[in-house]
């Protein structure tokens, strides 16, 4: 992908999963390729059935869930389908987790390496939350 913007998801608070979803979306829609790694303790909110909520570091974490914010995966799910956005599970989690593709939601890739991720991200902005 080279120059595209690079994301990667270990956090698992609503405020840092809720950023990097609007950022995602953002610059999806306006055309940039954007590719998201989820790891670490954001990879659990993307099993399927997974019901629990991502903790709370403040006031506007609060709010979020109060307000008609859509939610991060929602954004995150737009990202993909409104362009050149990868949802991207990390494999090292998922064995941690024992987790398999199949457990996935649907709209993430193929399992990938930190040692790709980084590769790909090379001449790329990276961010992470």
């Amino acid at each position: 992908m080279g120059n595209g913007l690079y994301i990667m998801c270990v956090t698992g608070t609503r405020e840092k999963l809720q950023m990097a979803a609007m950022t995602a979306a953002v610059k999806a829609a306006a055309g940039d390729p954007v590719s998201v790694f989820l790891s670490m303790n954001a990879l659990p909110f993307f099993i399927r059935g997974h019901s629990g909520t991502p903790a709370v570091e403040g006031d506007v974490g609060v709010l979020l869930g109060e307000k008609n914010v859509p939610p991060f995966k929602q954004l995150f799910s737009q990202a993909a389908e409104l362009g050149e956005a990868k949802l991207l599970p990390c494999s090292m989690a998922m064995d941690i987790l024992g987790v398999k593709q199949e457990h996935l939601d649907s709209d993430l890739g193929n399992a990938t390496g930190l040692t790709r991720f980084l590769s790909e991200a090379e001449n790329g902005q990276l961010l992470t939350f």
